[in-house]
């Protein structure tokens, strides 16, 4: 994985135009986002424009080079908005992108890399019906036929999947063995034969952000669609990039409690009950204070975690410790704010409804919370009976 970054001075340029993107482009949208249920393409040309569908992809591949410190800045002024901006490429960025440039052969980043960071769209395809947070669960596929490997199965809740250019597909070769978990991960262009899209989900929230089925059918692609040539690569892949995409998806967390964070603010400031201005009342003013410190602990933990990640200090219990409690914290922020406004909260338009909503799926993909605790439990003992 990537540690390099750009320069302080150009990345604060960088974090500037996305948070005028997200300010003055997209949140005029927001609800035209949402009664079609689709980002309209203008925007999704701006953010090509602006980079950002290769913005944690490496400079000589196209991309950015923004290191994942700089990542989780960026990522906390796209939360402010409707998730399914960032969703156009955020897989681009984060779990489908990171699988190559961590463990793609050189021949496989010149491939795919620059496209990725110009536009094309990458799909992350492990989830299955019976294998969610656990990759080990994996059912899907894959058999060598000469040079060739056929790969069959269905894979769940894909981001991006109706919209995909290339599917980053985790497959089973073999049973778990002494070897290694038998997983491995192949490149699969969307138009290959055998690749079949469903229907795209109806979600409670998150409305723009696509996601399908996709069945695997017979489909045969070459020996060099296996990532890094290794087919027990793709356990660590997936464990690795989902490591990294659980601080990216805290730091979004954070993003949208700070907006609900500030709807809040101002509404309190000037909305009336029984001739007083509500925020002052004492019991709305404590909602606000556990609001604020939930956002400013959120900050801190994510931009700590991001520090970790990318000087290699703690890439197991950090990522874990960031997202479940900035999607948790997310939660409770998001669920104030619909108290604070009262019965208008809970009215369609009003952007605490939707903020409530979209961020109830953050505690649910890249791993749950449950996950995350086992996670950290289970890391922690391992830790103290090493250094015994």
């Amino acid at each position: 994985m990537t540690t390099a970054s750009v320069d302080d001075d150009v990345f604060a340029d960088i974090l500037s135009q996305t948070r005028r993107f997200v300010r003055t482009m997209v949140l005029p949208r927001e609800q035209e986002i949402l009664d079609t249920d689709k980002v309209p393409d203008d925007l999704r040309q701006a953010a090509k424009d602006l980079g950002l569908f290769g913005y944690a992809i490496p400079q000589e591949w196209g991309g950015l080079g923004l290191n994942l410190a700089q990542d989780v800045e960026l990522a906390m002024e796209l939360g402010y908005t409707c998730p399914s901006v960032r969703s156009m490429f955020g897989t681009n960025n984060g779990i489908a992108g990171q699988v190559l440039v961590g463990f793609g052969t050189d021949e496989q980043k010149e491939r795919w890399l620059e496209p990725i960071a110009s536009g094309a769209v990458a799909s992350f395809a492990l989830t299955e019906p019976g294998a969610g947070s656990n990759p080990a669960g994996l059912r899907t596929k894959a058999v060598r036929d000469g040079d060739d490997w056929v790969l069959d199965g269905q894979k769940r809740f894909i981001t991006n999947a109706p919209l995909a250019d290339l599917f980053v597909v985790f497959a089973r070769t073999r049973p778990a063995d002494e070897r290694g978990a038998g997983i491995a991960v192949f490149l699969v262009p969307a138009d290959t034969a055998g690749v079949d899209v469903g229907a795209k989900d109806a979600k409670m929230g998150q409305e723009g952000a696509w996601t399908a089925d996709v069945t695997f059918s017979g489909v045969r692609v070459p020996a060099g669609a296996l990532v890094g040539g290794d087919e027990d690569i793709g356990y660590r892949a997936a464990m690795t990039s989902l490591a990294r995409g659980r601080i990216h998806i805290a730091a979004l967390a954070v993003g949208a409690a700070q907006r609900a964070l500030d709807e809040s603010v101002s509404y309190a400031a000037t909305a009336t009950q029984g001739g007083s201005i509500i925020g002052d009342f004492q019991l709305v003013q404590a909602m606000l204070a556990d609001q604020q410190t939930g956002v400013l602990a959120g900050q801190a933990l994510v931009r700590d975690a991001a520090r970790k990640w990318v000087s290699n200090e703690d890439r197991r219990i950090a990522p874990s410790v960031a997202k479940v409690f900035c999607t948790e914290m997310a939660g409770n922020v998001a669920d104030l704010a619909v108290q604070i406004h009262g019965g208008s909260g809970y009215i369609r338009g009003v952007p605490v409804e939707r903020i409530y909503r979209d961020v109830r799926l953050l505690r649910l993909y890249e791993g749950t919370s449950e996950i995350q605790r086992l996670i950290i439990g289970s890391n922690l003992i391992k830790n103290a009976k090493r250094a015994l």
